[in-house]
């Protein structure tokens, strides 16, 4: 009775999400959730899954796409459990074999994206900092996320390359309204202090901005942001233009983690250095710790994370960039 019922209200979403059955006996089966990464054959849907019984009858769920600002890979690849065990002993690296870039070997294996491509690295530094992500990990399984250079990775070679107007396209839709530029009031109480901060803090950036691009930004005090001289728009996205893949998969990475492109181009530069960067970022959060006090399992989590999404996708900048 449960199993008819569960099916009844699977078929009724037909109009919402694409339904594949995949059983054809009409013996009603007791039925239970597992992977969808085994029987999907588009990885990209990582919100799938499937009900399937014990003799091998399934349907299959379908999630519908979503429209991201960040090309950052939407993979279940790279979630926060474990994939499966370590089915590998040596890690090594090697030329590719046309000599174009860099392979990582997992025993015999070459390493491969999660679409099945040769991931093939730009310098030697970064195939062995992707390898050394692949050696750390345990005997008892593979943990995807504490491999953030091998997600930039996959990033930069298959969905930068696909994606690359529509990433500039985001990245400078919001550009007017970047966190540098918006300014709390200087004449309330609640504010001056913050205020006060951000003067000390994001003008000498905003002056290397200006001596970078020849264009002054504009603060404002607005949650809906003011529009930045024209002049200054058409550099930055001449810049995102001029990036290779590698360089534009970090800066939306960081642009992402950071809700700020100015900040991610600092980066870039080298302007900024990553604890830098941190500092502005969470600018008026950390006066807030300083007043009321840090929240353990809230602040200093989201303290951790941040650094981890900037740091990563900084080092991976440094050691994708191919000397002169």
């Amino acid at each position: 009775m449960a199993s008819n019922l569960a099916l009844r209200s699977l078929k009724s979403l037909t109009h919402q999400t694409l339904l594949k059955t995949l059983a054809t006996s009409p013996t009603l089966r007791p039925f239970t959730t597992s992977s969808a990464t085994a029987t999907s054959t588009e990885p990209d849907q990582s919100t799938s899954f499937t009900f399937s019984s014990n003799d091998g009858a399934s349907v299959f769920i379908k999630a519908p796409k979503k429209e991201t600002s960040s090309v950052t890979m939407p993979m279940s690849f790279m979630t926060g459990s474990i994939v499966g065990k370590r089915f590998y002993k040596q890690v090594t690296t090697r030329r590719a074999d046309d000599g174009n870039g860099w392979t990582v070997m997992l025993d015999y294996r070459t390493l491969k994206s999660p679409t099945k491509r040769v991931l093939r690295l730009p310098t030697i530094r970064l195939a062995k900092a992707v390898a050394a992500e692949w050696e750390f990990q345990q005997t008892d399984g593979i943990r995807p996320f504490t491999m953030p250079l091998m997600k930039l990775a996959c990033t930069a070679l298959e969905r930068v390359p696909l994606t690359r107007p529509k990433i500039i396209e985001n990245l400078m839709s919001k550009f007017n309204q970047d966190l540098v530029f918006c300014r709390a009031p200087e004449d309330s109480d609640l504010t001056r202090a913050i205020h006060e901060k951000q003067v000390e803090k994001i003008d000498p950036l905003l002056k290397w901005v200006e001596s970078e691009f020849g264009f002054k930004p504009i603060v404002h005090s607005t949650f809906f942001g003011g529009k930045q001289e024209e002049g200054l728009v058409k550099a930055i996205e001449s810049l995102l233009k001029r990036a290779d893949d590698c360089e534009l998969a970090a800066i939306d990475a960081m642009t992402a983690a950071s809700h700020s492109l100015v900040i991610a181009i600092g980066l870039f530069h080298g302007k900024l250095q990553i604890e830098d960067a941190i500092e502005l970022i969470r600018l008026e959060e950390d006066l807030q710790i300083d007043k009321w006090g840090l929240v353990e399992g809230g602040h200093d989590i989201d303290i951790a994370d941040l650094r981890a999404q900037i740091a990563s996708a900084t080092v991976f900048l440094g050691l994708s960039k191919r000397h002169q």
